[in-house]
């Protein structure tokens, strides 16, 4: 794998690039301004000095001693220029300068000088002479006499390229630690992708022994957590998958074994009679049991597919109910249960009339064998509502939630059936737009089917026949 293609580089990359921007918005709001600023600081560091000595200059008079002395409060060179006779607007004479440089040459033809003369007011301004630029100000008496200071510039402009050079390097060394950061905490992060990589590679595998474990909570930890989830419920569903098809093969081997061995003993010539019918009658319920699984492994691929239809119309739960009581009759007084239909409200329901019958088989089935001897059982109908209820010692709490779970069965229960009774149940429920809710407590357990009520038809209007 390229490793600039990896999640660390990538990650790094983005946070250098983040760090580079903000470093170049920095350097442009800063660095261009930064030069003038210096200088205009120290134009006006000048001025102020200036404008004391000027009120000094008005008292003591002007001559080398002040300009001496001017020199070395403003720390500048200080150069007092008077006008040249003849009105030369090039040039001024020289009467005293701090650096007692002959003629001063320099000096006299500085433009800011020659202005404040000309506009017989302070000026100030950034002036360049052999090569160094100086700060400078100007002031002007009523002569045309100028005062000025000068001033280099080197030392603030030596502070602005250390102040460039530093912030460059510090920009360098803030990047370069962004990227060995962000390229450590990315390579951190993407240890924590591998390894949910890893773990999502095992479950597929169909390894569901090792949790998938990250105690972060951020984001990722969160998706280790679902990822741990969906292991746990891969895992219920693959022992369930195990445990139906050790179950199926058991319902399907056993009657088949049987018919076998019924048919191999119904060879025999010397058979009676009665022990024949025996025989016959213990075959038919044996081929029953393989027709009733079949049925459920039908229905099931049917709900899969999204191919079971429906014939939805009106059907009287009560007269339903009535079904329900003589079928499971035979059954119930074997078992040793009372079975009876209570009509509290007798109800229409939307709904299709054989879906509707084989869930209330399905609940009827599950309360006669699944409780003990001799609890009673109701068949309840409430308006749109079928209800099966029984007095048995009900469902633990922590396994009410498996009841509808494919291929399951509950702990404690007797041995029968492949445990889709009741989620087929529970899917043609929501497939006619009703549910199937379960109550349980000890002493008292009820599946409630509910649907929609039926609307009634209006019967057609009769025209009046008038004579």
């Amino acid at each position: 794998m390229n490793p600039f293609r990896s999640v660390g580089a990538r990650l790094s990359l983005a946070l250098a690039a983040i760090v580079a921007g903000a470093l170049a918005i920095v350097w442009i709001a800063l660095v261009p301004s930064l030069e003038q600023r210096l200088v205009n600081g120290k134009i006006a560091q000048l001025t102020q000095t200036a404008r004391a000595l000027e009120r000094e200059a008005a008292v003591a008079g002007v001559d080398q001693d002040f300009i001496d002395y001017a020199a070395h409060a403003s720390g500048a060179r200080a150069v007092f220029l008077a006008p040249i006779s003849g009105g030369s607007q090039t040039a001024m004479l020289v009467q005293a300068d701090s650096q007692h440089i002959c003629c001063s040459s320099d000096v006299r033809g500085d433009w800011i000088a020659l202005k404040a003369s000309a506009a017989g007011k302070l000026e100030r301004g950034r002036v360049a002479r052999d090569g160094t630029s100086y700060a400078e100000v100007a002031i002007p008496d009523r002569n045309g006499n100028v005062l000025l200071f000068s001033s280099s510039l080197r030392d603030t402009l030596d502070n602005d390229d250390l102040v460039k050079s530093r912030l460059l390097w510090a920009g360098l060394i803030a990047l370069a630690a962004s990227i060995l950061a962000g390229y450590a905490l990315a390579s951190a992060f993407a240890r924590r992708i591998r390894r949910l990589e890893g773990a999502a590679e095992r479950i597929a595998g169909g390894d569901f022994s090792e949790p998938v474990v990250d105690t972060h909570r951020d984001e990722l930890g969160q998706l280790a957590g679902a990822f741990d989830r969906m292991r746990l419920q891969l895992a219920r569903l693959d022992d369930a998958r195990r445990a139906f098809i050790a179950n199926a093969s058991h319902e399907l081997r056993t009657p088949i074994f049987s018919l076998g061995g019924f048919l191999e003993l119904m060879q025999d010539e010397d058979l009676d009679e009665a022990t024949r019918r025996e025989f016959l009658a213990t075959m038919s319920e044996q081929i029953e049991r393989l027709s009733k699984l079949a049925t459920d492994l039908l229905d099931l691929s049917r709900l899969d597919a999204g191919r079971m239809r429906l014939d939805l119309e009106p059907v009287a739960l009560s007269d339903l109910a009535h079904e329900l009581r003589e079928e499971f009759a035979a059954v119930a007084l074997r078992l040793g249960h009372p079975l009876e239909v209570v009509v509290e409200d007798p109800g229409v329901a939307l709904g299709d009339h054989v879906r509707i019958f084989q869930i209330g088989r399905a609940l009827t089935d599950n309360a006669l064998l699944h409780t003990p001897e001799g609890t009673p059982v109701r068949i309840v109908v409430r308006g749109s509502a079928l209800a099966v209820e029984d007095d048995g010692p009900g469902i633990p709490a922590e396994e009410v939630e498996q009841v509808f779970a494919r291929f399951t069965r509950v702990s404690g229960t007797r041995a029968s059936g492949t445990g889709l009774g009741l989620a087929i149940a529970r899917e043609l429920a929501e497939l006619m737009g009703g549910e199937l809710v379960l109550e349980s407590r000890p002493g008292r357990t009820v599946f409630t089917l509910e649907l929609p009520a039926a609307v009634p038809e209006r019967e057609p209007e009769q025209t009046p026949v008038h004579a």
